[in-house]
């Protein structure tokens, strides 16, 4: 127990794989103009690496070292496919939303990464650990990068994906006085590049003086 714990803590803190890592910054530049596109790629990510590095790990040994990364791709692929299936058939909007960025998780740096550097390598509790532990910080990496996005670049901050899975109403939280002169920068990739820098150098700041 104490070793999953410690697996997947540290996918959130010190592997983070936006903030600190420096992986899978294409979706997260792309993508985090909304809540609802981070929400939707964070559940497509953690999915894809959760169910690739449980196949990944449990037939580690009988996985030829010649064909590990074309296996690993297809694995990979083969679960992207399901969730670009389920994403047209659910939530056709987010679907389109997402675009090319959706398919391309099956290259994503952090799925095959930990394809290659972890779950090739170790059991499957451990890969299921590290895999909860990555999805998870770069979920919460990029729900952070989209909040500030959409409400800077907007005024508001507006979540619709409830809508098209359950025919619920949407959410919204505006500032009138604020969304009457948004930022308008940050929904485009200047502001990207501005948030998601200044949020990388305040979580180093922090490790740095955790670390004195």
């Amino acid at each position: 127990m104490a070793s999953f714990s410690k697996e997947f803590s540290k996918g959130i803190t010190i592997s983070n794989p936006i903030f600190i890592l420096a992986l899978g910054l294409c979706p997260a530049l792309a993508i985090s103009y909304s809540l609802d596109n981070a929400l939707g790629m964070s559940a497509a990510v953690i999915f894809v690496l959760l169910g690739s590095n449980i196949i990944i790990s449990a037939a580690r040994r009988i996985v030829p070292n010649i064909m590990r990364i074309p296996t690993f791709i297809v694995i990979i692929a083969t679960f992207v496919t399901i969730v670009t299936l389920v994403f047209q058939a659910y939530v056709p909007n987010l679907y389109q939303s997402l675009g090319i960025f959706l398919p391309l998780i099956v290259v994503n740096c952090i799925i095959l990464g930990r394809a290659e550097a972890f779950a090739s390598k170790n059991p499957v509790i451990s890969s299921i650990a590290d895999a909860l532990g990555i999805g998870l910080g770069f979920a919460l990496a990029l729900i952070v990068i989209s909040l500030l996005r959409e409400f800077l670049g907007t005024g508001g901050i507006s979540i619709s994906l409830f809508e098209q899975l359950f025919n619920a109403g949407s959410l919204s939280f505006t500032l009138p006085a604020f969304s009457e002169h948004p930022l308008a920068i940050f929904v485009l990739s200047p502001g990207a590049f501005l948030v998601i820098g200044l949020l990388m150098a305040l979580f180093r700041w922090i490790g740095q003086k955790k670390n004195d």
